[in-house]
């Protein structure tokens, strides 16, 4: 039997999650949810804010908006299914489950990586270039821009999973995670999996580190031209602004960095998983916050959402 039919017909997968500890599951239960709750509510609530609003009609709005679509589905291909295991007996997940879970996961995180580099590209060209941010950032500009994050995410995420499909897992079939990931799921395999770790430095580096690298230039540009800025009060706000942008950045690449781009034989579980926790749990859910709801436009929409009271463009 080939490795793709052993990996294909083995037995299921157990995730063993946060936790070993059955003291500690339910409180973990009680936290986690109310975290997914925040997170699918805020995300959700912005989506249908800039779509039903006429006044968030820029291409920053046009961008967040896809941004918290892409998060909010990205928190519900892990959470719910840490969230049952929290709970159940059967941790079980299948070949087939476990590999179709890893797929949306990458996809998802990609276009989450693309799409923040995008925003902050956006900013970039509101603050430096003003007057020719409408043509710059038009509507097919964005739309090219959404397409390509979503394009490239798949085929990153494809490429990924047919490598992973080819494993064999001779060993434990016990991931310590909660979720079916990439380092965890290499150190059960008794495959060569020198492929796909220099896939993950290479290919992989390119749809991580690029944006961040990118966005770290933008914003650094960003910075040059607030200080030139003639208000103190105009100076605090910006910075403030950026500072918060900044550190939910850093704070999403910081622990995927940590996590995907070190040697499979230095990977630490535990470690690993607090770090995963950061990136897709409590980033997505904090998006919205530093992204919009401090945001006067979104704020009015939201109210009008609310209140059913319709907003136009002249009302922001």
């Amino acid at each position: 039997m080939d490795a793709t039919n052993e990996s294909s017909e083995g037995a299921p997968f157990i995730l063993l999650g946060l936790t070993t500890s059955p003291e500690q599951r339910r409180p973990l239960f009680g936290l986690f949810l109310v975290l997914y709750v925040a997170g699918i509510l805020g995300n959700g609530l912005i989506v249908a804010a800039i779509r039903a609003s006429p006044a968030l009609r820029a291409p920053m709005y046009f961008l967040l908006a896809h941004l918290s679509f892409a998060d909010l589905c990205f928190t519900s291909v892990t959470v719910p299914k840490m969230l049952a295991n929290l709970l159940a007996h059967d941790r079980s997940i299948s070949v087939a489950g476990c590999l179709t879970q890893m797929y949306f996961f990458f996809a998802l995180g990609v276009t989450d990586s693309c799409l923040l580099a995008a925003m902050a590209y956006d900013r970039y060209v509101a603050i430096r270039h003003p007057l020719h941010y409408a043509t710059t950032m038009s509507r097919a500009v964005c739309k090219a821009l959404v397409g390509t994050a979503w394009l490239v995410s798949h085929v990153h995420s494809l490429l990924h999973i047919l490598l992973m499909a080819r494993l064999s897992f001779c060993a434990s079939h016990h991931v310590p995670h909660f979720f079916c990931d990439h380092q965890p799921l290499l150190r059960l395999s008794c495959s060569d999996t020198r492929h796909i770790q220099l896939l993950i430095f290479t290919e992989g580096a390119a749809v991580v580190v690029t944006p961040f690298l990118l966005i770290l230039a933008s914003y650094g540009a960003i910075a040059a031209a607030v200080l030139r800025l003639p208000s103190a009060s105009g100076r605090l706000r910006a910075v403030s602004t950026c500072g918060s942008h900044l550190a939910v950045v850093s704070l999403f690449y910081g622990t995927v960095i940590a996590v995907y781009f070190q040697p499979t034989s230095r990977y630490e579980a535990e470690r690993g998983r607090v770090a995963t926790v950061m990136y897709t749990v409590v980033t997505p859910m904090l998006n919205p916050v530093i992204y919009s709801l401090r945001n006067r436009d979104v704020q009015g929409a939201l109210r009008a959402l609310f209140t059913g009271r319709r907003i136009s463009a002249g009302d922001s």
